[in-house]
C-alpha cells in the first residue's frame, strides 16, 4: 500500500550489538513472540554467520514468529550468505539481508576494494541470496557518506540482481533530514525499476537525529523505516521504534502513512527490553519513559484538569502507559493538590485545605518525591491536630555520641509561647523532657513507636506516643519528615488528648487518635 509504513526491528541485531547489552537464546525467543504479537512486520534476529549460537538464535526465532518477515543479517560473501539463508529457511516469511559498504572512505580502509569490485560483489551477494529466498534486502553501508552517482549505480545493480527492498542507511549518523530525504527523492526518480522496490532507512543517532532523518525518508518515498526498541544500537543507538510509531500516528495530518504496531504493547515491549538487556529507560524518555506523562508544574497541572490535550499530545493509553501522573511537587499548585486529596477520598474546608497546603509546600521542599501515604498522613495530621490547644513550634536537638544529648523546644500553650530546654538519655529523651518542662504532667510514656510512611532515606516517619496518667490512656500518631520532629508532634497530640480527658471526668478513656 503506497501509505504503508513496514516497521523492521533490529533489537535483536543492531540493538544487542550495544556494549553489555546481549541477549540469550531464551530472551530473543521471548522476544520475539513480542515484536511478533505488537504488528512489526520484520524481525531482524541476527547475524547467522557471526556466531554458532547467532546462528542458533536465528534459526529459532524463524521457527516461532508466525506472522512478520525473519531476517537474517549477511556480509556480500557466499558463506556469509549460505548461513543465513539456513538460518532463515524455516521462517513462514523468510529474508536475507545482506550488504557491503559503498563509501571512499569504507571501501578503501575497511574493504581494500576499487567501487568496481564493490559492484561486482553486490551483483553476486544479491543473485545468491536471491536463490536462496525471494525476498532480499541489499544495503548500500554508510550510504549516505557515499558519492551520489556512485550510490545511484550500487542501488540498480542491486534492483537488477533481484533485490526486493533497498536499504539507505545513515550508518554513523552523519545526515541531516534534509539531506537525507534527498537521497530517497533522488534515488526512487533517477534509478531503473526503483518503482518495483520498497525503500528503506536506517538511521543512527550520533547527532541525535535518528528519528527525525527517518520520518524525512518516509516523507520522500521511503516504506520501510528500521529502528529498535528503546533506540537501542551501536554507538548512540538507532532510532527508537516506539518514537517512530507515534510520530506516524500523532502527526498523522502532516504524515500521512500507517503501521501494523498495536501502540498499546509499546510500554511493555520497551521494559522487557529493559529488564533482557539490563539497560534502564530514562525517566524522560520519549513515549515509554516514566516520566513520559508525568506532570508536575503547576500550570501545566491547572491545563491538565482542565483538558488533558492542553498538556499532552497524545493519551499514555495509547502507548500502554496507563494514565496521566499529576507528580505532587514543590511546583505544584492548589488546584492540583485539592484534586488529589478528593481522589484519596478527602474534602476539605476553605481554611483546612489552606493549612493541609502550608504543610504540603514545606513537605515539598525537604522531600523529593511525595508519595499518597505522605499526603494522607500530612492531611490526617492536619485535620487531627490543627486545633489542638498545644502545638509545637520549633524545635532544635544536639545529638552525636559525647552525651547528654540536648533538645530545645518552643510551644504554643493556649496560644502562648513557651520555651524550655533539657538533656537526656538519647535524642528523644531529651525531647520528652522538654515537653515536660514546658508543660508539666504526671503521664508516664507507655508506647513509642516510629515507621517509615515510605520508601527511601527522605521518607516521612510517622510516630505513634501513648501517655498513661492515673488509669487514662491517650494515644496519638504524627508524622514528619524529621523522625524527632514527628516524635515531638506525636508526644504532644497524646498531651492534648490528655487534658480533654482530665476535662471530661476521672472514667474518661482514650486509646486511639
Amino acid at each position: 500500500m503506497p501509505d504503508q509504513v513496514r516497521i523492521f526491528d533490529t533489537t535483536m541485531r543492531d540493538g544487542e550489538q550495544s556494549p553489555g547489552a546481549s541477549m540469550t537464546h531464551a530472551d530473543k525467543l521471548e522476544l520475539a513472540q513480542a515484536l511478533d504479537g505488537m504488528g512489526v512486520d520484520v524481525i531482524e534476529a541476527g547475524f547467522p554467520a557471526a556466531s554458532p549460537g547467532d546462528f542458533a538464535a536465528v534459526k529459532a526465532v524463524a521457527g516461532v514468529v508466525r506472522e512478520a518477515i525473519v531476517a537474517g543479517l549477511s556480509r556480500a560473501g557466499p558463506k556469509d550468505i549460505d548461513a543465513c539463508a539456513e538460518s532463515v529457511k524455516g521462517a513462514v516469511r523468510p529474508r536475507i539481508h545482506t550488504f557491503i559498504s559503498t563509501s571512499p572512505i569504507h571501501m578503501k580502509h575497511k574493504l581494500n576494494k576499487s567501487p568496481e569490485e564493490v559492484l561486482e560483489a553486490i551483483h553476486q551477494s544479491v543473485t545468491r541470496a536471491r536463490n536462496h529466498v525471494e525476498d532480499v534486502e541489499w544495503s548500500a553501508e554508510d550510504a549516505t557518506r557515499t558519492e551520489r552517482d556512485f550510490l545511484r549505480r550500487c542501488v540498480e545493480i542491486a534492483i537488477r540482481a533481484g533485490a526486493t527492498t533497498i536499504n539507505i542507511p545513515d550508518t554513523v549518523g552523519y545526515s541531516f533530514p534534509s539531506e537525507y530525504g534527498a537521497i530517497f527523492a533522488d534515488l526512487i526518480e533517477s534509478v531503473p525499476g526503483a518503482d518495483k522496490v520498497i525503500f528503506s532507512a536506517h538511521c543512527h543517532n550520533d547527532l541525535g537525529l535518528a528519528v527525525a532523518n527517518s520520518i524525512a525518508a518516509a516523507m520522500n518515498g521511503a516504506r520501510q523505516i528500521e529502528c529498535a526498541v528503546n533506540g537501542l544500537g551501536e554507538r548512540a543507538g538507532n532510532a527508537a521504534l516506539e518514537e517512530v510509531v507515534m510520530a506516524l500516528r500523532v502527526r498523522r495530518d502532516a504524515l500521512p502513512f500507517e503501521t501494523q504496531i498495536d501502540s498499546t504493547k509499546l510500554t511493555r515491549v520497551s521494559q522487557m527490553v529493559s529488564r533482557i538487556t539490563g539497560f534502564p529507560v530514562q525517566y524522560n524518555k520519549a513515549i515509554v519513559g516514566k516520566n513520559a506523562f508525568s506532570h508536575e508544574s503547576g500550570i501545566h497541572q491547572d491545563g491538565m484538569l482542565k483538558h488533558s490535550q492542553t498538556y499532552e499530545i497524545m493519551s499514555p493509553e495509547d502507548v500502554g502507559q496507563g494514565q496521566t501522573h499529576l507528580v505532587l511537587g514543590k511546583l505544584s499548585g492548589r488546584h492540583a493538590f485539592k484534586s488529589k486529596l478528593g481522589e484519596l477520598g478527602y474534602t476539605l474546608a476553605d481554611n483546612e485545605l489552606a493549612d493541609a497546603f502550608a504543610r504540603f509546600k514545606d513537605l515539598a521542599d525537604r522531600k523529593r518525591a511525595i508519595y499518597d501515604e505522605d499526603l494522607i498522613a500530612l492531611v490526617d495530621d492536619a485535620i487531627a491536630h490543627g486545633h489542638d490547644s498545644i502545638q509545637v513550634a520549633r524545635l532544635r536537638v544536639v545529638a552525636g555520641t559525647d552525651g547528654p544529648q540536648t533538645a530545645d523546644i518552643e510551644l504554643t500553650v493556649d496560644g502562648h509561647d513557651v520555651k524550655q530546654s533539657a538533656t537526656g538519655n538519647g535524642s528523644v529523651d531529651a525531647v520528652f523532657n522538654a515537653i515536660k518542662a514546658a508543660v508539666p504532667h504526671e503521664a508516664s510514656l507507655a508506647l513509642y513507636q516510629v515507621h517509615a510512611v515510605t520508601e527511601g532515606t527522605d521518607a516521612q516517619a510517622e510516630v505513634s506516643v501513648r501517655l498513661s496518667e492515673n488509669g487514662r490512656v491517650a494515644a496519638a500518631r504524627a508524622a514528619d519528615a524529621d523522625t524527632l520532629v514527628a516524635s515531638a508532634k506525636a508526644y504532644v497530640a497524646a498531651l492534648n488528648r490528655l487534658v480533654a480527658l482530665r476535662a471530661r471526668g476521672p472514667d474518661a478513656q482514650e486509646s486511639a487518635a
